[in-house]
């Protein structure tokens, strides 16, 4: 007996339902197809899509179970996809079970109308097998067209049509894929059949070569010809190992090519044996590596540049280190200066190769006055300690003649803008003078940070007198102010690295400079207390420089060390 199916109809709910006396019904994931029923009994059997797909589970290649949907005229509109093989693969890249539930018209709607979709008609229709010519389907994916050829064959079987599709251009595909991967990795490769003495070359072989295709592939004899001298022994010795005892090569050799290039080449290669363990076939491929080792060239010699660089920065550092450590002598204790208890710090950034153009003066004029000066030259290395002891120097040999601090910085600024084997370079400054017997401080500034005052447990800067910084402008004006000092009064001159945080305020830099000087000068920490509250050895990004001066009060302790000058 003759399975058989009823023809489905669409129901009120959108699934297909049996038509007749038989039992066909189609909803997703449900079908379930009946023989005719016997004379006064049940059905003889029945096979449901489960058993069907269960049949389908143990097919070779591309095979589909399709189902049709009828109209109210009884025209078939569409069909679904009941059962798939594992390997049935559409042009979307769906496979096996994940093509179930799909419908064709929808899925595919180039095919309605097509040769093949009446194909599918007259398979179901008549219940002839149809196979139809080879096509080429092409369907639109993410944008991108994709065209296919596929031979298909449709089978009526249990109401429905067993379809099966063998895809015709794999092998065209995988050669497409294999030339680009060899496109654009600088390979090709080739075959050489010892037995016949014939050799086969790949189209990006020839390219690689610089060879004509209508010359032929390359013989070992015309290969060594090209070889640069110097590499050829190693590769001929590679070449009789892989031909005398079937070994596999991985070797990189030099030729030159028709048109004169020298380029770098590889060759990996490995030999097919017969009964005897001779070689009868050698399969491998060429790789152009000569743009890979023009960029290892490149990168050698600019690493071999960045590393004389290097130490040229290195000994310049060395050279700026002994340099300024002679410029500025550091003490490890407190000194009197002209009734002033003096403390210098100076921690230069161990960071990198610069060394920094901070600098201090603290020094006794001859009338028995005081001298203080505190700097920063911009830049680093070399240039910018040099800046720094001339304007040192210079600034304390004008002290010494008694010129007024104005005038002092009027002539550092000509000094800074005309020295002809300098770079362009600009410098801060306080210079202040200490009158002991009038306890009158003055001073000037060049674009520097304020002084620091501590009094009576407060603290509050100094306001600033017009003054920019030295060499910016050829005729900049200076102006002096002045204050007196009290018993227990407290000095803080420093360098910007003392305040400077990352994404820091200038505003919030200097209220924590406040507060920790408050702090310390409360806990008798002196300048000591104010550098461990502030400098961070691993976030600073400067030198730190600072002079901290105080007025002793009438029963306070005398410093340790009486000297008459750091500078």
């Amino acid at each position: 007996m003759t399975d058989h199916v009823q023809p489905s109809r669409p129901g009120s709910d959108g699934t297909a339902t049996a038509a007749g006396d038989g039992e066909s019904v189609y909803r997703p994931h449900h079908y379930t197809a009946r023989r005719p029923p016997e004379a006064g009994g049940e059905p003889a059997g029945t096979l449901t899509l489960p058993a069907v797909q269960s049949v389908l589970d143990g097919l070779p290649g591309s095979v589909t179970f399709l189902l049709p949907v009828f109209d109210a005229d009884g025209e078939v509109t569409d069909f679904h996809i009941a059962a798939a093989s594992p390997d049935a693969l559409d042009i979307g890249a769906r496979r096996g079970k994940e093509l179930i539930g799909l419908s064709v018209a929808g899925t595919y709607p180039t095919v309605v109308g097509s040769p093949l979709w009446e194909g599918y008609l007259g398979a179901l229709k008549t219940g002839v097998r149809w196979e139809g010519e080879p096509f080429e389907y092409e369907e639109v994916l993410a944008g991108i067209p994709r065209l296919s050829r596929f031979a298909v064959r449709a089978s009526a079987s249990l109401g429905g049509l067993v379809v099966s599709w063998v895809r015709l251009d794999s092998g065209e595909r995988e050669q497409r894929r294999l030339a680009v991967m060899q496109r654009l990795g600088g390979m090709g490769w080739a075959d050489w059949d010892l037995v016949r003495n014939t050799i086969t070359w790949s189209d990006e072989t020839y390219t690689i070569f610089d060879r004509d295709r209508a010359a032929g592939p390359m013989t070992l004899e015309e290969l060594t010809a090209y070889v640069l001298p110097e590499d050829l022994p190693e590769l001929s010795a590679a070449v009789e190992r892989l031909l005398g005892s079937c070994r596999p090569v991985d070797h990189t050799f030099r030729l030159t090519t028709a048109g004169g290039e020298v380029r770098h080449m590889r060759v990996v290669a490995e030999a097919e044996s017969d009964v005897h363990g001779h070689p009868v076939e050698v399969h491998g491929f060429f790789q152009d590596l000569t743009a890979t080792k023009r960029a290892q060239a490149q990168l050698l010699e600019s690493q071999q540049a960045a590393l004389a660089h290097r130490s040229q920065l290195t000994a310049e550092r060395d050279v700026a280190e002994r340099l300024q450590h002679a410029l500025l002598p550091l003490t490890h204790q407190s000194l009197t200066l002209a009734g002033l208890t003096v403390d210098v710090a100076y921690h230069p950034l161990q960071e990198g190769l610069n060394v920094g153009g901070d600098w201090y003066s603290a020094i006794k004029l001859p009338d028995g006055s005081a001298l203080l000066v505190i700097g920063d030259v911009a830049g680093h290395g070399l240039d910018a300690v040099a800046t720094m002891a001339q304007l040192r120097f210079t600034a304390k040999g004008m002290a010494i003649t008694g010129m007024p601090l104005p005038a002092i910085l009027t002539r550092l600024n000509t000094l800074l803008l005309h020295t002809a084997e300098r770079s362009f370079s600009t410098a801060t400054m306080i210079m202040a003078h200490y009158d002991p017997a009038t306890s009158k401080l003055t001073w000037v500034q060049a674009g520097h940070p304020p002084p620091l005052l501590l009094r009576r447990g407060g603290a509050e800067y100094l306001t600033p007198p017009a003054g920019i910084l030295l060499g910016a402008v050829p005729a900049p004006r200076y102006e002096a102010a002045s204050m007196h000092l009290r018993p227990g009064d407290q000095l803080l001159l420093y360098t910007d690295g003392l305040i400077e945080k990352p994404r820091e305020d200038l505003d919030t830099s200097l209220a924590r400079l406040a507060g920790a000087a408050v702090r310390s000068a409360a806990d008798r920490g002196g300048l000591d207390g104010i550098l461990n509250a502030l400098v961070d050895p691993v976030t600073r990004r400067d030198d730190v420089c600072a002079l901290h001066v105080s007025l002793r009060s009438p029963a306070a302790p005398g410093p340790a060390v009486s000297a008459s000058a750091v500078s």
